[in-house]
């Protein structure tokens, strides 16, 4: 098989055999702890820009279906696996993971010691990684790679160009996209939701005019301080219409209102994550992907710290205390993941009518 070489930030050099597509690749190096949901994972465009580390064993053992994925067009930079199943077992499989990632031209690299590697991101924190065929000049290679700028329009690179519709005969809705989950629309569509997707750089003057009964703010990819169009759009909203933030649509609803956002070391991505309602006192195992999150210091006043996440204590809810306005950190759509927290889009329907009879 054909060699393939994973260059860190730091100098260090995985070598493996080449997965996926026969091209070379620069991105941001994270991992996934989910011990399933590859689809899923790959096709969620929050990994825009990153080479995405799966820290479970075996990668494709069931192969790809046309029923799990989050995006059509996948914009990971690269994926790295310990192993990849070449059998893929299961009656909806179309495809294996190397057919899938070529198809996508998205690279891979396999026979990497993940949990060696994923030890390594979580002592020096998520770095700069590149995937390459040949290994004559390292060296020039982790020079170049220290010098490489990241980009910094991930939303705009994955955001909708155009608006769409999706009808329903329920409550109307606009879903502002910022990267969003396929798995959200299916939450909303099962509700019986009239879903207008919009531009990220949608304005609250045109969302008004299409009279929607609510607002979500999608999840999405990169720095939320890359996007301050999305502060003044949400600012013109709240107050005026119900508000529900998602992952970066949660760390832009709380920046609009004044509160800080910060990168994480290496962020939260996975599957299993604890996260603690101080409401009720109840805990949900909850999906999450992000690697920035709403600094918990100095929380302006009109937010109201509704979730925390068990082991780091990281803000993972607010409410907004004048305006029927939330957000959560986490996905409550959770594709894949459990279902602990899916009845919050129905207490975000709940607010809906409450708004209306009001």
């Amino acid at each position: 098989m054909q060699k393939r070489f994973l260059v860190l930030e730091n100098g260090t050099v995985f070598s493996g055999q080449a997965l996926g597509a026969d091209i070379e690749v620069t991105g941001e190096l994270v991992f996934n702890t989910g011990m399933t949901g590859y689809q899923e994972s790959i096709t969620d465009q929050s990994y825009n820009g990153q080479i995405l580390t799966f820290t479970y064993p075996v990668v494709g053992n069931y192969g790809i279906n046309r029923d799990d994925f989050e995006s059509i067009r996948p914009t990971c930079k690269g994926v790295v696996v310990n192993e990849w199943a070449r059998l893929a077992s299961n009656w909806r499989s179309q495809a294996n993971l190397d057919e899938f990632l070529k198809a996508k031209n998205i690279p891979g690299i396999s026979g990497i010691d993940t949990r060696a590697l994923t030890k390594m991101i979580r002592q020096h924190g998520t770095m700069k990684a590149t995937l390459l065929n040949r290994g004559d000049d390292l060296s020039y290679i982790k020079e170049q790679l220290q010098a490489t700028l990241l980009p910094q329009d991930n939303i705009k690179q994955v955001s909708t160009k155009t608006s769409y519709f999706i009808p329903g005969t329920g409550r109307n809705l606009v879903l502002v996209d910022f990267g969003l989950k396929h798995s959200i629309l299916r939450e909303l569509v099962a509700r019986s939701c009239s879903v207008t997707v919009v531009p990220y750089n949608t304005t609250a003057q045109e969302i008004l005019q299409l009279h929607p009964d609510g607002v979500i703010l999608s999840n999405g990819p990169g720095n939320p301080e890359d996007v301050p169009e999305a502060l003044t759009m949400i600012q013109g909203i709240q107050g005026k219409l119900p508000l529900f933030g998602i992952c970066m649509g949660h760390q832009l609803f709380s920046r609009a209102n004044g509160a800080k956002t910060y990168k994480m070391k290496f962020g939260h991505r996975g599957f299993n994550h604890a996260v603690r309602d101080l409401t009720s006192g109840r805990v949900s195992f909850t999906s999450q992907n992000h690697g920035f999150a709403v600094s918990r210091e100095d929380l302006p006043e009109d937010l109201q710290l509704t979730h925390e996440e068990i082991n780091d204590r990281s803000v993972e809810g607010l409410r907004h205390r004048r305006y029927p306005a939330f957000s959560v950190q986490f996905h409550p759509d959770a594709a894949p993941g459990p279902h602990d927290a899916s009845s919050l889009f129905d207490d975000f329907m709940k607010m809906i009518d409450q708004f209306q009879a009001d």
